[in-house]
C-alpha cells in the first residue's frame, strides 16, 4: 500500500539468505566429519576384518563427496550477487553421499 516492494526497487535483495544457507553447509560438513571419525574409531578399537574395512571406506567416500559438494556451494554463495542454484544432480549426490557416511559409519559401529 505505497510501500515500495523489492522487486520494484531494482533487484532481489537476499538478506542474510546465502550467509544462512553457507552455515547449513557447514553444518552438514561437520556433522559428515564427526560420524567418519567416530567410525574411524570405532574401527581401529575392533580390528580389522574385510566389511569392517569395506563399511569404513564406503564411509570415507560418502564423507568425501558432501566435503566436494559443500566446499563448491560454499565458494559459489561467497561470491556475492544471486547464487548460482543448486542443480538436481548435486542435490540427488549429497544426499546419496550422507546416506553412505551415515551407512558406512553404521556399519562399521554395528560390525
Amino acid at each position: 500500500m505505497g510501500g515500495v516492494t523489492p522487486g520494484a526497487a531494482g533487484g532481489r535483495d537476499p538478506g542474510l539468505q546465502p550467509e544462512r544457507t553457507r552455515l547449513a553447509w557447514r553444518r552438514t560438513t561437520l556433522a559428515s566429519t564427526v560420524v567418519a571419525v567416530l567410525a574411524g574409531k570405532a574401527g581401529l578399537a575392533g580390528g580389522a576384518s574385510v566389511g569392517l574395512l569395506a563399511a569404513g571406506a564406503v564411509c570415507g567416500a560418502g564423507w568425501v563427496g558432501v566435503l566436494v559438494v559443500a566446499h563448491r556451494r560454499i565458494r559459489g554463495l561467497a561470491g556475492g550477487g544471486e547464487p548460482e542454484r543448486l542443480s538436481l544432480g548435486y542435490a540427488a549426490g549429497v544426499v546419496v553421499c550422507v546416506l553412505l557416511t551415515v551407512g558406512g559409519g553404521a556399519g562399521v559401529v554395528l560390525w
